[in-house]
């Protein structure tokens, strides 16, 4: 291939990386893409960077595909998907295929991301992106809670109320996002991959955005970043118990204590005072384990195959056993719903999905703290670990921004190596005595 078709290919390899990313982005900035106007472009995005992506492999003239352990529970899934639909075992077809067609986006998203972020310094730039966007993203939303008006970005009204918070309606999925985007530069400020002034930075960065999901006044949020900061913990004593170390972290949970008193200790104890009753038009614990159990009713009628994807709210009147003025549109429990929704075979398909990305990424975050493969890894994993932790109390995954940056995590977690540029050493030829020596050149290795 001639070196102009490789500098297109390389061109629009970066463009489909950057806009991945970028449209992921979107997503939480678009009240967390759950308008109809806002889905469809995440839907067509997804498209428009799959059909880039085919061109360069079209450039290219092969098609190099980047091999992932999650690339087979994710077309069972499919599959399970499409027989919902073509056996009509689906209560409401339309629902279905319309559901489908965003999963099509987080399959492809997650296809895109782990194709094209495949180096080290790709990976070192997507980091402090996202880090920058999360720190960006938090700071909106303590500005927006100390300026309140009762709309998002002040000027746009709720059509069914809720708990506005940051740029979502409901301060529980704004706790979502935050639980994705605190473990990057929270990593960050523990790795050895930056000067100590930018892991200062990182970990002042990482206590604001840990500090907004406690000012959001989610309970599920609150549990959940006790959960990674938990395992990142556990990690950190594992591989080096030092008194530097412990420092360390006992100056993050300072700073977050701090942090947190400072802005709304007040709001914060009142918050945890309510947690038997209902506020701010928000359903509370008892009415939830009511609609878990009306759940599971739903699944024993239906438990292989499920009542068909987004099909919940169409179903769920009928097996309602309380009165209530809200309309239950989620079963408020992800594990509850896919099973209400997709049977016993999408649940285990969902553990196949989940086991394969662990036992991957497990085995890739032994040199996390030197190495930027391990470091991404580990940021990806406490991310999953802190959703799956929330969506025993609510359902972020069911917010199509949170589902698509979970799904990219879960595919970047399991993804091969990143290639990383190192020195190696091949033999050459001495002119004086022809006797074999040794070159030091650039490379990339995995």
């Amino acid at each position: 291939m001639d070196s102009n078709r490789q500098m297109v290919s390389a061109r629009i390899g970066a463009i489909v990386l950057y806009a991945t990313f970028a449209l992921l982005m979107f997503g939480p900035l678009a009240f967390g893409a759950v308008e109809p106007w806002s889905i469809f472009v995440l839907e067509a995005g997804s498209v428009v960077l799959t059909l880039l992506w085919l061109a360069k492999q079209w450039i290219d003239e092969e098609i190099t595909i980047q091999r992932n352990p999650l690339f087979l529970p994710v077309s069972a899934f499919g599959v399970l998907i499409l027989a919902q639909i073509v056996f009509k075992t689906s209560a409401y077809s339309h629902d279905t295929i319309s559901h489908a067609m965003q999963y099509c986006a987080y399959g492809m998203l997650c296809f895109l991301a782990t194709q094209t972020l495949t180096r080290s310094t790709q990976g070192r730039q997507i980091g402090v992106a996202m880090a920058l966007y999360g720190f960006a993203l938090a700071g909106f939303a303590l500005l927006q809670g100390l300026t309140a008006n009762g709309k998002l970005y002040w000027v746009r009204q709720p059509h069914l109320g809720g708990w506005i918070y940051g740029p979502y309606v409901n301060h529980n999925h704004y706790a979502g996002i935050m639980e994705l985007l605190v473990p990057i530069p929270l990593v960050i400020s523990f790795s050895h991959l930056t000067h100590e002034k930018e892991r200062i930075a990182a970990g002042v960065a990482a206590a604001i955005m840990v500090s907004t999901i406690f000012l959001s006044g989610s309970r599920g949020g609150m549990l959940s970043i006790f959960v990674e900061l938990a395992v990142l913990t556990a990690i950190l004593f594992r591989r080096k118990r030092n008194v530097r170390l412990g420092i360390a972290a006992a100056s993050f949970l300072l700073l977050l204590v701090g942090i947190v008193t400072w802005l709304g200790g007040k709001e914060l104890t009142t918050r945890l005072s309510t947690i038997s009753s209902e506020a701010h038009g928000e359903i509370s614990g008892g009415t939830r384990i009511s609609i878990d159990r009306d759940t599971l009713r739903m699944f024993a009628q239906k438990p292989i195959l499920g009542w068909g994807l987004g099909c919940f709210p169409v179903v769920y009147p009928q097996f309602r056993s309380f009165y209530t003025n809200f309309f239950i549109n989620e079963a408020h429990n992800d594990y509850l719903q896919l099973l209400a929704e997709m049977g016993l075979a999408g649940f285990a398909i969902m553990l196949w999905f989940l086991i394969a990305m662990y036992r991957r990424a497990l085995s890739k975050i032994g040199n996390w703290n030197s190495e930027v493969t391990g470091a991404l890894t580990l940021a990806c994993i406490l991310g999953v670990t802190g959703i799956l932790v929330h969506s025993l109390f609510d359902f972020n995954l069911q917010i199509p921004a949170n589902a698509a940056f979970f799904y990219v995590y879960c595919g970047l977690a399991a993804a091969p190596p990143l290639l990383q540029r190192a020195r190696k050493r091949r033999p050459v030829v001495n002119e004086t005595d022809q006797a074999p020596a040794t070159e030091v050149v650039q490379g990339e290795t995995a």
